[in-house]
């Protein structure tokens, strides 16, 4: 039996290390103004409500700069109203040495006041929905139109902000909300964001899709500075290994020796986005390592997001890995076949070789240095291969649309 092309005790290790990281005690003070919204104290209290037996979650209600929380939380999350100590309850919390999240549907009146108290919110620490899409503000309630042509409901000045407030907890609103509370929690907790995620549902799905970014961007920069033919692939494959069980993980799916084992020879056995990876990089050799690139970032942008969603609609550890290995397999598809795919190849042929210099007078630089260097410039390199990636995978995308475009109109002309 040929040798599986993955280090199955690295996964087994990754595994274990993910294990114990979600299994850690979390405690949480959530504080509740008693002039905030019935709304949005419900969604905060139901957010926050966890069966998860690692967080202690402790609830109180203020209607001033007195509140009651556990000195020992990891966080602590205000449903913030009309009440004007917002900003002066955010300084104490902070100077114990909390982070504070502030969730609202009156942001205007809330950092009005936290400013004039003196005390202003930092503003990535205050989450609140977001009315106005492209330049357009969304109104989510009903204006009822009589049979005389009367409108009656909220009186709405574009010129005035806090016409606006407080915003209703519609459903579009509510998966705002969701979203970027789940997003400040994975910026806050590196350490402990997959408790989070274990104990609060919000956290899973961005922090899934934290991995598949960082993971993507990692295996475009193998693909970059491994020169050595073949010897990206067992680093790209383990990445990706590791990836999804860090999805799984965040979904609460038990990871146990024989699954880990099953998924690694999934996601280990797959040559899809290996073949591609050569036979483009044999159209345009000059620049096959960048080519390597962009399949490493799109192969494993495909596996990751087809994870999260198939873990993001209930399914498990059991078909995790047929489910990420179509998804390799179509996006390598795509690389080829797609007016999409076709344009990144000539993305990659147009930016590749000025890349490329750059790149490689770098590295050996490094290299006649120190070979502590040496590593420093390669990670400089990845870094500038994950953003060079993602700005091509951009272009080839609007490229790609437009060739489709194209196709379809002689199409229709036929």
């Amino acid at each position: 039996m040929p040798k599986m092309p993955i280090d199955v005790m690295a996964v087994l290790q990754e595994a274990t290390d993910v294990e114990a990281a979600r299994s850690v005690p979390l405690c949480v003070s959530v504080l509740l103004d008693d002039t905030a919204p019935d709304d949005l104290t419900a969604f905060v209290r139901s957010s926050f409500a966890s069966a998860s037996p690692q967080a202690r979650v402790s609830v109180n209600y203020f209607e001033d700069a007195h509140i009651a929380f556990d000195a020992r939380s990891d966080m602590a999350v205000i449903a913030a109203g009309f009440t004007p100590e917002i900003g002066e309850i955010v300084s104490r919390l902070h100077g114990e040495g909390i982070p504070v999240m502030v969730v609202t549907t009156l942001p205007e009146c809330v950092n009005g006041a936290a400013e004039a108290a003196g005390h202003p919110i930092d503003a990535a620490d205050v989450i609140a929905p977001n009315p106005e899409i492209d330049g357009v503000v969304t109104l989510h309630e009903p204006l009822v139109v009589t049979k005389e042509g009367a409108i009656s409901g909220r009186e709405v000045d574009p010129e005035d902000p806090f016409s606006l407030e407080p915003l209703p907890m519609c459903a579009a609103y509510h998966e705002q909300l969701r979203t970027k509370m789940g997003e400040w929690v994975v910026a806050a907790f590196r350490e402990k964001r997959l408790a989070f995620a274990q104990a609060f549902d919000f956290v899973r799905k961005p922090l899934s899709m934290e991995s598949v970014r960082s993971t993507a961007f990692q295996n475009a920069g193998i693909g970059l500075v491994i020169f050595i033919p073949g010897a990206d692939f067992p680093i790209m494959t383990l990445n990706q290994t590791k990836m999804v069980i860090q999805i799984a993980a965040a979904y609460g799916q038990p990871l146990s020796a024989d699954r880990v084992k099953e998924l690694a020879a999934v996601v280990g056995g797959g040559l899809a986005c290996r073949t591609v990876a050569r036979q483009v990089a044999g159209l345009v050799p000059a620049v096959g390592w960048v080519v390597k690139a962009g399949v490493g970032y799109a192969g494993t942008w495909a596996m990751g997001m087809a994870a999260a969603e198939y873990f993001e609609h209930g399914g498990n550890m059991a078909g995790v890995g047929a489910v990420v290995d179509e998804a390799r397999a179509a996006a390598s598809r795509a690389a080829d076949e797609t007016a999409a795919g076709r344009a990144a190849k000539g993305f990659v042929a147009s930016l590749g070789l000025q890349a490329k210099n750059a790149a490689t007078g770098r590295v050996r630089a490094a290299v006649a240095q120190a070979p502590g260097v040496a590593a420093g410039a390669m990670r400089a390199v990845a870094n500038a291969a994950a953003s060079a990636a993602q700005a091509a995978a951009t272009g080839a995308a609007r490229a790609g649309a437009a060739a489709d475009a194209v196709e379809a109109s002689a199409h229709d002309s036929e």
